[in-house]
């Protein structure tokens, strides 16, 4: 699949081994790497964070080979949610930062150009997530509204 904006094909990866079997270098045990994702979750790391840091920290790959579950669904599991998406949430972000940009470099063509397009990301992601039911029918994405969040 292509790239969303762009004229390039895609983008090269490496991809993940199709075993779906524990590693035989983890040491922790399911309850243990629950424990983890809760306690970094309360230290204020996002899910993809938490992966990073369990990746990097206690060499576990991937929590959905040892777990059978996903760092978004445990946290789901134990109560604690997000209002917005991760994915989403990065994105409005993104814009507020080019808004901020905008508003200082008045003649900087190219990125209001960038800010429209991620705009569009926006607001495709965030009509996904209404019909999936992850964020109420009745958020919207404004310029004005983000920046004052």
């Amino acid at each position: 699949m292509g790239r969303l904006h762009s004229h390039r094909h895609g983008k090269s990866h490496s991809t993940r081994p199709i075993t779906p079997s524990t590693p035989t270098w983890v040491k922790q045990s399911p309850a243990e790497i629950e424990e983890l994702i809760v306690k970094y979750s309360k230290d204020g790391l996002a899910p993809s964070k938490i992966g990073v840091k369990l990746r990097d920290q206690y060499a576990i790959p991937n929590t959905r080979q040892i777990v059978k579950k996903s760092v978004t669904e445990i946290l789901e599991q134990k109560g604690i949610k997000t209002e917005m998406p991760e994915d989403l949430n990065n994105l409005v972000n993104k814009a507020l930062g080019l808004q901020r940009h905008l508003k200082e470099n008045r003649s900087d063509k190219r990125n209001v150009r960038s800010l429209e397009l991620l705009e569009a990301k926006v607001h495709r992601l965030s009509s996904y997530y209404k019909k999936i039911g992850k964020i109420p029918k009745t958020w919207k994405y404004k310029a004005v509204i983000a920046q004052l969040e």
